[in-house]
């Protein structure tokens, strides 16, 4: 936003190979009529060290758990929050979250199934990872409710400061879009 850039472009070609999917007919089955879409560049890149996990459990996190913990860490550094200060304070994790691309990739390969997979792949676990790693006592709670899942965790987190339950709040959501399934399935 503050670039001015637009960030709607072609499907990156290390997501599908949108020739092989796109159709401009949107009755035709099996096939999208979007050609563009929403995409980070390099979510494959995640300093797991510094999160203090394993490059094998890293390996087995969705991208959308390894952005989210990012992303936490540099909005608490924008605010000019210390993340280390706020150890054992009340502050509440409110994550949207609700595809589970990277999940069905790895269920489907019976060789990358293993503890990791499950807690790698659970959207419970996207907040709680935060909550865990910077040791926050509030609440800790994943959204689900579609298109609207950021807006309804922000609301959550509003609803949370407002009632008392936590002092701080980080609050937003996350959507790594790797098939072109759900697209075929709105088309």
């Amino acid at each position: 936003l503050i670039g001015g850039q637009d960030a709607v472009r072609d499907v990156p070609s290390d997501r599908w190979d949108n020739d092989v999917f796109y159709d401009p007919n949107p009755a035709v089955q099996g096939k999208m009529y979007t050609r563009k879409g929403g995409f980070l560049d390099r979510i494959d890149l995640f300093d797991a060290e510094f999160f203090g996990i394993s490059p094998r459990e890293a390996s087995r996190m969705d991208p959308q758990q390894r952005i989210t913990m990012e992303v936490a860490w540099e909005a608490l550094e924008h605010a000019g929050i210390a993340p280390d200060s706020l150890g054992g304070s009340p502050t509440g994790v409110f994550t949207g979250i609700s595809a589970s691309d990277y999940s069905h990739v790895q269920f489907n390969n019976p060789h990358l199934i293993d503890a990791y997979a499950g807690t790698g792949n659970a959207h419970s676990i996207v907040p709680n990872r935060v909550s865990y790693f910077l040791d926050l006592r509030g609440p800790s709670l994943a959204v689900d409710t579609a298109c609207s899942s950021s807006l309804v965790a922000v609301h959550q987190a509003m609803q949370s400061l407002r009632s008392g339950e936590c002092s701080l709040a980080l609050a937003g959501g996350v959507n790594v879009i790797l098939s072109p399934a759900v697209n075929m399935i709105f088309s």
